[in-house]
């Protein structure tokens, strides 16, 4: 099984007419978004997430049907509404109504205990590691899970709502084996400067396995310094939301497959790093065919073939 550590979000849609403004909301948050589609895939997941007993809260427990939530915590706070619009290219620009609500107000006594019992994994990241007050409790909790399991982390920047020093990457890497991340993130993170220094700098600081996707341009992936790139396939694009989360569920899906999650990746060689980039590619542009933060219902027997 694969944990999966972090937030579920309304992503609200805006629909412009004259006089009006209307909202379509569909259930997303980088984490659970993860952890629905390693469950659309085929491998089981478990989410780790605080989840609100408001509406909103309902529509993220029906999405993760399929996955374990017996350790998702019952929060009283209310949800994280993110109000997003979309370009021309399908790609979201969100606007966060995020203060005070479920998702950050983690305690250590909600993460003790058998929650990584059957786990080979844990994946998190997002805002769940940058926001106050719970991003310590999960910073120390993927910490310590580190010496027990594979670690996969994915800074899911989000400018308005964290500041770039928010994203400690560097000390993440102490404990991730699995760095997945966006060119768009990366300019944000370390702008101007050459992504293979970068990700040298990750590696020197104890990531094993960088992955940098880039849209349409496909991805590059970084082992150990031993750099590869994959394209990116091409489909008709409903939009682009959520396809960082697929691509991060197609990468582990992958791995697990293979029986290289458990441990800090000793057996996989850059062959092997490009065979399961070029999947999780694959899961990725599936999720761009869809609207919103999903997978099509069949996705393990299409990203299969």
């Amino acid at each position: 099984m694969i944990a999966v550590l972090g937030e579920c979000v309304a992503d609200a849609f805006a629909e412009r007419r004259a006089g009006e403004l209307t909202l379509r909301v569909l259930p997303g948050g980088g984490p659970a978004n993860t952890a629905a589609a390693l469950a659309r895939l085929g491998t089981p997941a478990r989410f780790l997430g605080r989840i609100s007993g408001d509406v909103f809260g309902e529509l993220f427990r029906e999405r993760l049907a399929g996955v374990d939530l017996t350790y998702a915590v019952e929060a009283r706070e209310p949800s994280t509404l993110a109000v997003a619009g979309l370009d021309d290219a399908g790609k979201a620009r969100y606007g966060f109504h995020a203060e005070g609500t479920a998702d950050w107000q983690w305690t250590g006594a909600e993460l003790a205990g058998p929650v990584l019992d059957g786990v080979r994994c844990l994946h998190t990241g997002s805002l769940a590691l940058v926001r106050p007050p719970g991003r310590d409790v999960v910073e120390a909790f993927a910490a310590a899970a580190a010496r027990r399991v594979t670690v996969s982390v994915d800074p899911n920047v989000r400018p308005s709502l964290a500041t770039r020093e928010a994203y400690a990457v560097e000390r993440w890497c102490a404990f991730a084996d699995i760095l997945r991340l966006s060119d768009d993130d990366l300019a944000f993170l370390r702008p101007g400067e050459p992504v293979e220094r970068v990700c040298d700098e990750w590696h020197a600081a104890g990531a094993r396995l960088v992955v940098v996707t880039r849209g349409p341009a496909g991805a590059l992936v970084s082992l150990g310094g031993a750099r590869t790139e994959v394209p990116a396939p091409q489909v008709d694009v409903v939009d682009t939301v959520g396809a960082g989360d697929a691509f991060t569920a197609g990468l582990l899906h992958w791995l697990d497959g293979r029986g290289l999650l458990g441990g800090r990746l000793d057996g996989l060689d850059p062959a092997t790093a490009r065979e399961a980039a070029a999947f999780a590619a694959k899961v990725a542009a599936l999720a761009c065919t869809v609207r919103g933060a999903d997978l099509p219902r069949d996705a393990g027997a299409v990203a299969g073939r």
